[in-house]
């Protein structure tokens, strides 16, 4: 397997586990998976660009880094997934990092269906460009 696809086959499992956590009413989870998703989708775009993927779990850096224009549609979108990362993953996360608390069901619906259209995505951008 060549590590473009290695990056989009663990997206694919975020995702699927985004699903399961959905179903099991565990939100937070749920959000935190379909942000997984989105960041390797972006680094498998990274990959096949050529680029090696930062250590980084910001999706705002991660979009800095490909192609002008790449995903413009669904940036925002995906940049709002950030918003997920510390306080989904640790119960001591700082005061006020998700004002609203946990994410709940519709947080947890929006951001599912970031992370599939941005796998689409994905797929289609490696399908479709050569870098090499």
């Amino acid at each position: 397997m060549s590590r473009v696809v290695d990056w989009l086959f663990f997206a694919q499992e975020d995702l699927r586990v985004a699903d399961l956590t959905y179903s099991a009413e565990i939100y937070h989870q749920t959000c935190f998976h379909a942000q997984q998703c989105c960041e390797k989708a972006l680094k498998a775009c990274l990959v096949h660009q050529g680029i090696e993927p930062p250590r980084v779990h910001q999706m705002s850096v991660l979009l800095s880094l490909l192609e002008v224009g790449a995903l413009d549609e669904l940036a925002a979108d995906v940049v709002r997934l950030d918003r997920f990362y510390i306080p989904t993953r640790y119960p001591d996360a700082p005061v006020g990092s998700l004002s609203e608390g946990l994410p709940g069901k519709l947080d947890a619906e929006e951001a599912k269906l970031t992370a599939q259209k941005t796998l689409d995505w994905a797929r289609q951008f490696v399908a479709q460009n050569n870098f090499e």
